[in-house]
């Protein structure tokens, strides 16, 4: 199907007019790129940084390491990188040291032993972040819309109050995009967040400030949401791990409630709250306190005989115009998987093409813009905008925008404006390639298939870069309207140290598939990277 007139004329606008856009967005906005490019991230020093949450926790029950010690080299930790990454928005760090006084006291006057201990909060001290769209007590729940710069939670948003329960600490809530709604971490309440590999770089978004304090070493967990790629692409683009749950209206795993700005329409079925963490380990036991007894029909704990698994692997989405091409470096990474595979568990990866991939853009723009059950179209992005407020008219902030005037973002203000022009039902042609892929995906993947797929087809892109490039996202937006289970997985860094990683992507209530996958693949490949540390060339 070639591509509607709208959408030619949105990747003539992109391509044509793009670098004018980028000149006058720079001279507006301020820059320390000189400064950011002439320092790193300082390297870690303490070794409490480097264990994964579900051993601290371990330790911190066995008196091994106390609570308060690794909250501390986490608050030591965010204080020495956040001023160059700009991840954490709202600290809670005495009342987090608080806590971890009170968890060591529990321990040491605890009679029953450490399994008691174990099943009663399994993440028993452990720090954890939260993206601050999500309510966390006492701290802000803007979603970065200057508006909203008052609003205090009052209340957890209940995946965060199942992780608190489970003993974890809050440190603070990280940043994100404006509304959620955009590759680039940045909005005009807490200014714009860093990649760790390459301060130049973003983290991606909407979950992009929890992917950055993660990638650095400033959290070992953390909570993030994902409607079109929001927890995998920070995750890749970070270099760490993030699952988005299966989901659906009637299979969500993690509660969505508490997060600004709510889903409306048919998003509630494709929005997903799930884990971010850099070691594979954490995923688990993290979805398991997230999602409390709706986890138990993912038999998250049955083992998981890697070589009974058929492997699938699908190298990009078919040539859609309006996404990049994948990198040579990723796809070298994933042939490099599959090889791996095959090697080391004696399967074969099949190679296969799904032509339906090409319109993953037009499924996921369509369905999130369709009306709900109840005939009602979902909240515009203009209305979340103002919030209640005084109505935004995209045209007028536009304008108001190139002379430094407007509240809102450009890639806020931007979607407002497509969204004037393209608001309307899905085409016909559009539900039959949705309904073709979700056939030919679940009947692939059963209840034994994974299937590699890019995260992204970019490395981590240069701030700003997204703008001309907005359709990228797609490659993960595909899989919210499937409802479908993936985990983003790190694959070492790039020639340019920036992270590699992929897909994988199962049936759905089989994410303890894609889970276990990680697992190996994290031991076969090495994980998540201190940044700035070698890097493994790309051949």
């Amino acid at each position: 199907m070639a591509l509607t007139r709208f959408e030619r004329f949105v990747v003539w606008v992109l391509r044509g007019a793009g670098g004018m856009l980028f000149a006058v967005f720079q001279l507006l906005a301020p820059r320390r790129g000189s400064e950011r490019s002439a320092r790193r991230l300082p390297p870690i020093t303490n070794p409490l940084l480097r264990v994964p949450a579900m051993q601290l926790a371990r330790m911190i029950r066995r008196r091994e390491v106390t609570s308060v010690e690794v909250v501390q080299a986490y608050i030591d930790r965010i204080q020495e990188i956040n001023p160059l990454i700009n991840a954490m928005v709202k600290d809670r760090f005495p009342s987090a040291l608080q806590e971890a006084a009170q968890v060591d006291k529990l321990i040491e006057e605890e009679t029953g032993g450490e399994d008691v201990l174990e099943d009663r909060l399994p993440l028993l001290g452990v720090p954890f972040t939260v993206k601050e769209a999500f309510t966390l007590q006492g701290m802000p729940n803007s979603t970065g819309l200057v508006t909203r710069r008052g609003v205090i939670s009052a209340t957890d948003a209940p995946p965060v109050a199942l992780l608190k329960r489970a003993g974890a600490i809050p440190l603070g809530v990280t940043n994100c995009s404006e509304l959620c709604m955009w590759l680039e971490s940045h909005n005009h309440l807490y200014g714009i967040t860093n990649n760790p590999y390459d301060l130049e770089r973003i983290p991606g978004g909407s979950s992009g400030g929890e992917g950055s304090i993660l990638g650095g070493a400033g959290s070992v967990i953390g909570v993030g949401s994902d409607v079109g790629g929001s927890i995998r692409i920070p995750a890749f683009f970070n270099g760490v791990f993030g699952h988005k749950p299966t989901s659906g209206k009637m299979h969500c795993v993690v509660s969505n409630v508490g997060q600004f700005p709510p889903a409306t329409g048919q998003q509630p079925g494709f929005l997903c709250t799930g884990p971010m963490c850099r070691y594979a380990q954490d995923l688990v036991p993290m979805l398991r306190v997230m999602g409390g007894h709706q986890t138990d029909r993912l038999s998250l704990l049955s083992e998981v005989d890697l070589k009974s698994l058929r492997f699938f692997s699908v190298a990009h989405d078919g040539g859609s115009l309006l996404v990049s091409p994948v990198d040579r470096q990723l796809v070298l990474a994933q042939r490099r998987v599959v090889e791996r595979l095959e090697a080391d568990l004696g399967v074969e990866v099949q190679q296969l093409k799904l032509p339906q991939l090409k319109y993953s853009f037009q499924i996921w723009s369509a369905m999130m813009g369709a009306p709900g059950k109840d005939g009602k179209q979902p909240t515009s992005f203009a209305e979340l905008m103002a919030d209640h407020g005084t109505k935004v008219w995209p045209l007028w902030e536009m304008a108001k925008w190139t002379v430094g005037l407007s509240k809102h973002t450009m890639a806020a203000i931007g979607l407002a404006l497509v969204e004037m022009f393209q608001r309307s039902h899905p085409t016909e042609f559009i539900i039959q390639q949705k309904e073709s892929l979700q056939r030919d995906l679940e009947e692939l993947l059963g209840t034994d298939g994974v299937l590699l797929y890019p995260s992204h087809p970019q490395l981590a892109p240069k701030h700003h870069h997204p703008l001309f490039t907005p359709f990228n996202f797609s490659y993960t937006g595909v899989f919210n309207i499937l409802g479908l289970p993936v985990t983003q997985c790190p694959l070492g860094l790039s020639t340019e140290g920036l992270p590699l990683g992929l897909q994988l992507v199962v049936g759905k209530q089989q994410d303890r598939l894609s889970l276990a996958t990680a697992v190996y693949l994290e031991k076969a490949f090495g994980g998540w990277r201190e940044p700035g540390t070698t890097t493994i060339e790309a051949t």
